[in-house]
């Protein structure tokens, strides 16, 4: 008690002081995402060419999420552990993003603390070029006055899902605890070109395949790069409408590349120690569902609509095998229907239903995931926010061949307080 109460007396305090002195030397960059609310519900960052270089800028931000986690989970042979109600381990993020040259920016995250990974590790980077000026003045202007280049090791930008999930300790974008069951999310070698214009979005892109990047050969080694693109709208119509709907697609046809897209997550799953069993049988990613297959095709068509206040998003994916690896597939569905309110839009209340079911090959049995969100929230400030939910988990179909998914469910109220700058 005397721990908590100092948390709330003078740890979350210095830590709203020190995040907003740091965001009030913030120097504005180019083409850049607000990593706070202003980034709410901003996909690809804008073309519009809004700050004027003037020299090399360094911005050091941060995220920083604490949970407490009030879970229960049973399965048809009560062999899970039990779950209580406590705080889990916070989780935190180190950023930087420096404007390197008129058009062109670096960015570096690395996780400082995660479920799966207490120590520090660096999760990716990437540069991104919006100009060519550094060739010339005025190269390409035409050009590059709609197009950007991204390279680097990080996650590329397939589908519309990354955008709103957390990415360990980055939770002030999704309004709820959990990603979605499959979770396309990646950091791999890659580089993109993406096109917009007049509300009209493509990207073309190709990335290795590999999330673990080694030079070593084997026999199994076969290397083959893993290619991905999308297409899409967005537009605001009026004052009180915005649309957006994408389509993207993701392709490799290596056997020893591919199976990271829904498993890239290396931070783990925000759901702690969910479907453990009372032998130790589980691991950082429980809750969430990869079906790692060799041979990839995968595609995610991804609406938004936010009318005023109302605001939906969905998704309608497929993630299928090849002939050669038994034509297995999976198909997930999901709606995320919100209320946003409050002069600002401060506060929000909403729900999001999520459901993965397919089969591991053609003759395999089915399996299914289904899972429901209900909650809100509240932006304290532009950096800091307050969620709560309710979830609830299930698994069922014959074609989980682990006994502890037989029956298996979780369900009960989560909190998360996040700061991000």
């Amino acid at each position: 008690m005397k721990v908590i109460s100092f948390s709330k007396l003078v740890i979350l305090p210095l830590m709203l002081l020190v995040s907003g002195v740091v965001y009030a030397q913030q120097p504005a960059l180019q083409y850049f995402r607000p990593n706070s609310k202003a980034g709410v519900n901003v996909f690809e960052p804008s073309k519009q060419d809004t700050v004027a270089f003037d020299g090399l800028k360094v911005r050091v931000g941060g995220d920083f999420g604490m949970q407490f986690q009030g879970l229960n989970q049973t399965n048809y042979l009560d062999s899970l552990v039990e779950l209580g109600s406590n705080f889990n381990l916070p989780s935190a993020n180190l950023n930087l993003d420096v404007q390197l040259y008129d058009g062109v920016r670096m960015h570096l995250r690395t996780y400082l603390s995660s479920k799966n990974h207490n120590e520090s590790w660096v999760k990716g980077g990437y540069m991104q070029i919006d100009k060519l000026d550094f060739i010339k003045s005025g190269f390409l202007e035409g050009l590059m006055e709609v197009t950007r280049v991204t390279i680097g090791m990080d996650e590329f930008n397939y589908g519309d899902a990354h955008f709103r999930r957390s990415d360990n300790a980055r939770a002030i974008f999704n309004p709820f605890i959990g990603n979605y069951i499959m979770d396309a999310f990646s950091t791999e070698a890659f580089g993109e070109v993406t096109i917009q214009k007049s509300g009209f979005l493509g990207v073309l892109g190709v990335t290795n395949g590999k999330l673990n990047q080694s030079v070593v050969v084997n026999d199994n080694s076969d290397n083959k790069a893993s290619f991905f693109g999308k297409l899409g709208y967005d537009n605001q119509l009026s004052n009180d409408l915005r649309v957006r709907l994408t389509g993207s697609w993701y392709i490799n046809k290596g056997t020893t590349t591919g199976t990271y897209l829904f498993g890239g997550d290396r931070a783990g799953s925000r759901y702690y120690n969910v479907m453990q069993t009372l032998d130790g049988d589980g691991n950082a990613f429980e809750g969430r569902f990869n079906p790692r297959f060799k041979q990839l095709t995968a595609i995610q068509v991804t609406p938004f609509i936010k009318f005023k206040g109302l605001e939906f998003f969905g998704i309608y994916e497929v993630a299928s095998n090849s002939d050669d690896q038994g034509t297995g597939s999976f198909t997930q569905l999901a709606g995320e229907l919100l209320y946003r309110f409050g002069g600002t839009e401060q506060f929000y209340l909403g729900g999001r239903y999520n459901t993965v079911s397919g089969k591991m090959t053609e003759n395999s049995l089915t399996q299914e995931i289904n899972r429901l969100n209900i909650g809100g929230g509240w932006y304290l400030t532009n950096n800091v926010m307050a969620k709560v939910e309710y979830v609830t988990q299930k698994y069922d179909g014959e074609g989980w061949t682990s006994t502890k998914y037989n029956g298996g469910e979780f369900n009960g109220v989560n909190l998360e307080a996040v700061i991000s700058f």
